[in-house]
């Protein structure tokens, strides 16, 4: 296992969204902006975030395109919102990764690792070995392994999580937490 204490300016953080950043829909999808309400924990990490890492890339499912629940341009108009308000915090987020695949099996969507190549293709000075991916799920932490990136398992939608898990590397309640452990 790694020491997030080696953590610094050259590494990557890789986080999902619902249930990392702001409250999931229990059996449904945070399909506009209205819908969407940030963890107040998330918001008063991002900053600390900021400065730790060299970049932050957001990497989440959004199936409710391709079922019709929501558009693409609602979904990117709920992005929009979210970036202004963690830059409003004094936060960042350089760039979001979404799949709205149908198909479990698609290579780009959780837990395969399709999205964390997006990334590397776009910013190419992002190492996996000094790469982080936080999220609230298991599919987060398999595909933080597929990639071959450390892992961050947030308790905050399924604590009954059981740690340790040779996917999980550290376990923290809520972002807050892991970023104070920084």
């Amino acid at each position: 296992m790694f020491d997030i204490k080696d953590i610094d300016q050259s590494w990557t953080l890789f986080l999902d969204r619902d249930g990392v950043i702001n409250f999931e829909q229990r059996n449904d999808y945070v399909k506009h902006w209205g819908e969407f309400k940030f963890y107040k924990e998330s918001l008063a990490a991002l900053p600390i975030l900021a400065n730790q890492f060299s970049t932050i890339v957001i990497t989440t499912n959004q199936k409710g395109v391709s079922k019709g629940l929501m558009t693409e341009a609602d979904l990117i108009h709920i992005h929009q919102n979210m970036v202004i308000e963690i830059n409003k915090v004094g936060g960042r987020i350089d760039h979001i990764f979404y799949c709205t695949d149908f198909d479990n099996e698609s290579y780009n969507r959780k837990p395969q690792p399709g999205m964390a190549f997006q990334a590397k293709e776009q910013i190419p000075t992002i190492d996996f070995a000094k790469s982080i991916m936080v999220g609230n799920r298991t599919s987060d932490m398999e595909f933080g392994r597929n990639a071959g990136l450390h892992t961050v398992f947030l308790a905050t939608t399924h604590p009954e999580t059981a740690f340790p898990d040779p996917s999980i590397d550290y376990r923290f309640n809520h972002l807050l937490e892991f970023a104070e452990a920084l």
